[in-house]
């Protein structure tokens, strides 16, 4: 089984990306971040004829997420946080065969000290309070997305750049990452891929896809109970290199059957 996430950058513009990917890559389940789609205007019939089932929250112009996923039924869909006021369309949840399929996207937070970095912090922690929860109801945990932290200096292209005093890598983003992993999620890539330079996401300035001057931001977790199953992971670049890309890639990991 093959469970992937992208941040599209806007469905309305990389639809026909998303389905070449899907066509190609065939994964079982997909969660996109930045679909910026109102819900109404979401293309399930164009993702039902390539053979995706999907559930979505979205809203206009900024954020939005959508579960896809090829065979089965969707239960206990849930968009939000529970108990935590929220207007922006970051969060989707939904149980898909023998498991719980967590869809974030992480908020930026702007720059360190600032209102919207208090808010990433007060967000990621109720998060945090939310899939510990979570957690106790669905071993079978995959909690994926773009978190808008990159977890060491393994994943940034340049560790003096990307401080500790920088958004995505400041120390309060880490340990609130580090926190979400101490729940009993693993960041599936760095199981089968130890070295640096290898990253999700690229700045369109720059040529910063082309010199590889990117940050990995965008993970894959899976809870303890799936970890013996997995069996690779993996960040697919070549989208990266199509006319108008989002300036994510999508990430992956494999399943084995159980």
């Amino acid at each position: 089984m093959k469970i992937a996430s992208w941040n599209v950058n806007s469905l309305n513009v990389r639809l026909p990306h998303l389905l070449d990917w899907l066509g190609q890559a065939r994964p079982d389940i997909v969660a996109l971040q930045e679909t910026k789609l109102e819900d109404a205007k979401f293309p399930a019939q164009a993702l039902a004829d390539a053979g995706y089932r999907c559930v979505f929250a979205g809203q206009k112009t900024y954020n939005g997420v959508a579960i896809l996923w090829r065979d089965g039924e969707a239960r206990d869909v849930q968009a939000g946080i529970p108990g935590f006021d929220d207007p922006q369309a970051r969060v989707l949840a939904a149980s898909i065969g023998n498991l719980r399929v967590i869809d974030l996207y992480v908020v930026n937070g702007q720059a360190v000290g600032s209102e919207k970095y208090d808010y990433k912090l007060r967000w990621l922690a109720a998060v945090h309070d939310w899939i510990a929860a979570e957690r106790e109801r669905h071993p079978n945990l995959i909690v994926l997305g773009d978190f808008n932290i990159a977890p060491d200096d393994r994943d940034v292209h340049d560790p003096a750049v990307w401080n500790d005093d920088s958004i995505l890598t400041s120390t309060a983003e880490r340990a609130a990452l580090r926190d979400l992993f101490d729940l009993g999620l693993c960041d599936s890539f760095r199981l089968f891929e130890s070295e640096g330079g290898q990253f999700s996401w690229w700045d369109y300035r720059a040529a910063g896809f082309r010199r590889n001057l990117g940050l990995r931001i965008d993970l894959v977790l899976a809870g303890d109970a799936l970890r013996s199953r997995l069996t690779g992971a993996g960040i697919d670049r070549e989208p990266r290199t199509w006319e108008r890309p989002s300036d994510h890639a999508p990430v992956w990991l494999e399943l084995a059957n159980g």
